[in-house]
Order: C-alpha cells, then sequence, then structure tokens
C-alpha cells in the first residue's frame, strides 16, 4: 500500500503531488529546447490551477519562482525571469525581540515617557511650555481613562515630575482641563463612534434588503 507519509515530501502542497512529479521529470529530461516546452506546460497547468487569482504581471512572475522552488533551483530553462535566489527565500526572519522597558506608570505608557524625555531637551521658551501643558492635561485624561475616577491634579504634578526627572515643572497659573469635561469628551467620542458603526451597519444592511426587492414599476417577463 502507498501511503503519502512514504512519498516524497511535497515542496509546495497547493500544486499538488502530481505536479511535483511533472517538475522532476522535467529535470531529466537532457534536450534543453524540450525541456523548456515541457516547463511552459507546467506553468500552464500550475496557473489554471488558481487561474483566479489572475494570470498577468507578478502572478506570472510567482508561478515560475514556485516553479524553480519545487525543483530545488536545478531547473534550467528558458525562462521570462531570473532564478529566484535560494539564500533569500529559505532566509528565517529576523526574532523581533520584546521591549524590556519597564512602564513605570502604567495608565501612561511607554509612548509618553518618550515624549516627556523629548520634552526635556527642547529650548526654554512658549514652544516647550505648550508642549508641558499638553503633556499634563494628557497624563490626567490618561489616568482618568484607566480607573474613570477621578484625580487630584497634584497626583498628576508629582507623576509629571517623577517622569521627568523633576526636569518639566508647570507655571503657578496652569489650570488642568477639569475632569468633568475630560469624561464629557470620552463619552462624547464613544456616542460617535457607536454611532458611525450603527449608521454603517444600518446602511449595509437596507443595501441588502433593497437587493431582494423588486421595482414594482417595472414590468415582470417570463
Amino acid at each position: 500500500m502507498d501511503y503519502n507519509s512514504t512519498r516524497e515530501k511535497l515542496i509546495i502542497p497547493e500544486y499538488g503531488r502530481n505536479v511535483q512529479k511533472m517538475i522532476y521529470k522535467a529535470l531529466t529530461i537532457e534536450d534543453r529546447e524540450k525541456r523548456t516546452s515541457f516547463v511552459k506546460y507546467i506553468v500552464g497547468v500550475m496557473t489554471q490551477m488558481h487561474i483566479s487569482n489572475g494570470s498577468y504581471g507578478d502572478y506570472n512572475h510567482m508561478i515560475w519562482d514556485h516553479l524553480h522552488i519545487i525543483a530545488d533551483y536545478k531547473m534550467d530553462v528558458d525562462s521570462p525571469y531570473a532564478k529566484p535566489d535560494k539564500e533569500a527565500v529559505e532566509a528565517k526572519p529576523k526574532i523581533i525581540k520584546y521591549s524590556t522597558a519597564r512602564i513605570k506608570y502604567k495608565p501612561y505608557g511607554l509612548n509618553i515617557e518618550k515624549m516627556i524625555k523629548l520634552a526635556i531637551d527642547y529650548e526654554e521658551g512658549e514652544e516647550k511650555t505648550s508642549l508641558i501643558e499638553n503633556i499634563a492635561n494628557h497624563l490626567k485624561k490618561a489616568y482618568i481613562n484607566w480607573n474613570r475616577e477621578s484625580v487630584g491634579d497634584d497626583v498628576i504634578i508629582k507623576h509629571l515630575a517623577v517622569l521627568s526627572d523633576g526636569k518639566l515643572t508647570l507655571n503657578d497659573d496652569f489650570k488642568f482641563i477639569s475632569t468633568e469635561d475630560l469624561v464629557a469628551q470620552s463619552n462624547k467620542k464613544k456616542w460617535v463612534d457607536n454611532r458611525g458603526s450603527a449608521r454603517s451597519g444600518s446602511r449595509s444592511t437596507n443595501r441588502q434588503n433593497n437587493r431582494g426587492k423588486q421595482n414594482p414599476k417595472r414590468k415582470q417577463f417570463r
């Protein structure tokens, strides 16, 4: 009994075993012209198997690349495209390391800490003052979004000092956005987002319903 487990491994399973056998057969053809003719036939078969994806441009290039890959890059024929580079195709992706940076205050995240570091290097002036004030209000907003409770302005001032190592300070006349305004803004945004989603879903449903309806003024012919 011939089982798949005892057969050669399929290099690209989507083309099946018969295509792979034909490609291996083409490798044994000594005459280059006949080999090229047979390979073009195989490419046609591979294209027909996935005709729904298109058959022009980069798609044809992909089919030829797959043929060379299945042939272990040993196919010597007149190809309209250069043979793919084996090392580039089989190269393993680089491992993306997780960030090991510790976040001092989770409600604010790492990006705000980076922003604070950039603000420290700003030249003294109105632009830096405005940036510090925006950061302070953002800290308050992030804290409220995290806890959904009121927070004292003195707590935000303390956190800003810790995050900036005491290098960023607010002017004495600075006033934070009120907690009520921040909560109202957050609720309004959620309401707008939910309403937009509901409208989108309603339009989609109406379009589907309208497709099933016939125009009563249109004559029906049998």
